[in-house]
This record gives structure tokens, C-alpha cells and sequence, in this order.
């Protein structure tokens, strides 16, 4: 897999942090937590896309997929962030109460759950990909 370079491996944290910094400061009620929540979402998720994997392992090239799939969740949620504090889509209440309200959190649960796993399987077979080189 392609390494990033040091600025940006800082972004990748930095936007790692700010998600959880927005996740946090949403439950708190601040207005300002969806901002911050998709800056770091944005950062994170396009740090991890632009490692690349060039090898023909298919286990590899799955993570990877399953990582993207998290990625688009990170940003969707996100979105779904903004929709409950600024109430962007042209809803009914009952329809808004139902769908919208608070949801971020399901698609932001899923989203850490496949980025762990993967994250946690990506790196036992980059290492067994190595020991058989």
C-alpha cells in the first residue's frame, strides 16, 4: 500500500480528532460540531483513499473496499449531521422525527465498526503479504 507522507499523515489524525470532536461536541448541543465533524470527516476519509493498493491480493483489495464503503458513511453521516442541526431537506415533521432526527449516529456506529475491522485485518495480511516476499 501507498504510505502518506508526514503532512499527510497529520491530516489523517487531525481529521481523525476532529470527527471525534464534533461526534462529542454534537451531543453536547453545539452548533458548531457539524462543521467540524465534516472538515475531519473530509480530511479522514480522503487521507485513507489516497492510499492505494497496487497488488493482486484479493483478501487486500476487499479491505479496501469494505474502508471506502466506511469512508462514504463518515461523510454521509456527517451530512445527516448537518440535517439535524440546520434542517436542510424540505421534510414533514413526523417524516423528519422518523428518518432524520439523531440517525447520524447509525450510519457513524456502522461506519467505526467496518473501518475497525478492517483496519484490524488490513494490517495481519499486509504483514503475511510481506513475510512471503
Amino acid at each position: 500500500m501507498n504510505r502518506l507522507n508526514q503532512i499527510e499523515n497529520i491530516l489523517f489524525i487531525l481529521g481523525a480528532l476532529m470527527m471525534v470532536v464534533g461526534s462529542a461536541a454534537n451531543v453536547l448541543f453545539q452548533s458548531w460540531a457539524p462543521y467540524v465533524f465534516a472538515v475531519g470527516a473530509l480530511a479522514f476519509s480522503l487521507m485513507q483513499m489516497k492510499q492505494r493498493y497496487e497488488g493482486t491480493n484479493l483478501t487486500i483489495r476487499r479491505l479496501r473496499r469494505i474502508m471506502i464503503c466506511s469512508d462514504v458513511l463518515f461523510v454521509l453521516s456527517a451530512f445527516f449531521m448537518f440535517a439535524d442541526h440546520v434542517k436542510v431537506l424540505p421534510v414533514q415533521y413526523l417524516l423528519y422525527v422518523q428518518y432524520i432526527h439523531n440517525n447520524w449516529v447509525v450510519l457513524l456506529l456502522i461506519a467505526a465498526v467496518l473501518q475497525l475491522y478492517s483496519t484490524h485485518r488490513l494490517g495481519t495480511e499486509l504483514e503475511q503479504e510481506a513475510k512471503k516476499r
